[in-house]
């Protein structure tokens, strides 16, 4: 499969929003969604980063964008991530990483010499027309959220 790239249609998925809620990404469209794909809830930079998303849900809203953070986690942990620290953004349970293979953030990675697959925190955002219109790659966590908002705020 080749990488996304800004302009394809966004893949067709169903995302699974706590243990009792679904949405696929057909019925956003008209509005511009934010996925973000990050490794593991919980975790510091993780943690950070949907913190970030979460203090500037108000300013997506008002800019009509929708955001949703992806991880491999189970809808259980991620209901006790997102209460722990009082997330307001939607968090999207991917377990089986279809997902995140179908967006390409599943890849294989290294630490300490040894190899493994995992998620490369990535963002995507899809306009209201369900295309690419940005994507960031290897994301560092630190202004992330803000350089997101001010691109939603340019379409």
């Amino acid at each position: 499969m080749s990488e996304l790239q800004i302009g394809d249609t966004a893949p067709t998925i169903d995302l699974t929003l706590g243990e009792d809620r679904s949405v696929s990404l057909s019925s956003l469209q008209g509005k511009s969604v934010v996925l973000y794909f990050y490794p593991k809830a919980d975790t510091p930079a993780c943690t950070q980063e949907c913190i970030a998303f979460s203090q500037m849900k108000g300013e997506f809203t008002a800019a009509g964008a929708e955001v949703i953070g992806i991880s491999p986690d189970e809808a259980k942990k991620n209901a006790r991530f997102k209460a722990k620290h009082d997330l307001t953004v939607d968090l999207a349970s991917d377990p089986a990483n279809a997902i995140c293979e179908a967006f390409g953030v599943w890849v294989e990675k290294a630490m300490y010499g040894k190899k493994y697959m995992g998620v490369e925190r990535s963002t995507f955002l899809i306009g209201p027309d369900g295309k690419i219109a940005a994507i960031w790659r290897k994301v560092k966590v630190p202004g992330h959220a803000e350089a997101v908002l001010q691109t939603v705020k340019s379409l």
